[in-house]
């Protein structure tokens, strides 16, 4: 589930564009701050890859997917020994001629069948749900990391923010990750605590 997938990377890419705003640049804030060139349009980035593995909601999200597919992965398992066994009982049942009838017997194997059927559609509902949810946490991340960088950004006026993994090369005083990351794991546990 710690897998970050060419979809994240893309949503975070796009924060980075929906995040910054044009603002007027102050003689200190370029001075402490990155910036491209001499033309006060003042560029940095994040990496993406770095933020999510740090971010703690992420951390902590991604590990309740983890235990809720592991738990999913437990039921499912009982439930498919329960039914290997009651397959290896009808067939021997079936080897030692314990069936009354043959109507008996294609009555039994119905059931199981039926059962193999149910197991199945487990496994896609639960796949379903996880995906679901997967998608659902993905989406409060992204929106919780772009309120953030919208919010400071309105104190370091940023022109552009973007992802790095979009960059083949940038100078490592445009990066603003480590920034970024401490307020975001400064919020979720704020927001943890109350």
């Amino acid at each position: 589930m710690k897998r970050i997938s060419l979809a994240v990377i893309v949503a975070m890419t796009l924060i980075g564009f929906n995040s910054c705003k044009q603002t007027a640049n102050t003689p200190t804030a370029q001075a402490e701050q990155p910036q491209a060139a001499s033309s006060g349009f003042k560029i940095a980035y994040i990496n993406v890859d770095s933020l999510l593995a740090n971010y703690e909601f992420w951390k902590d999200l991604s590990e309740q997917m983890t235990q809720k597919a592991e738990n999913y992965r437990l039921l499912l398992a009982e439930e498919r020994n329960k039914f290997e066994k009651d397959v290896e009982d009808f067939n021997k049942k079936l080897q030692n001629n314990v069936y009354s009838s043959a109507e008996r017997a294609q009555s039994e194997q119905n059931r199981l069948a039926k059962k193999q059927q149910d197991i199945e559609e487990k496994i896609a509902k639960y796949n379903n749900e996880l995906s679901l949810e997967e998608s659902q946490n993905m989406q409060k991340v992204t929106e919780t990391i772009d309120k953030f960088i919208r919010e400071y950004n309105k104190t370091h006026g940023f022109n552009l923010i973007i992802n790095k993994a979009s960059l083949l090369l940038a100078d490592d005083s445009m990066d603003i990750t480590a920034e970024i990351l401490d307020g975001l794991n400064a919020s979720y546990t704020s927001a943890s605590a109350d």
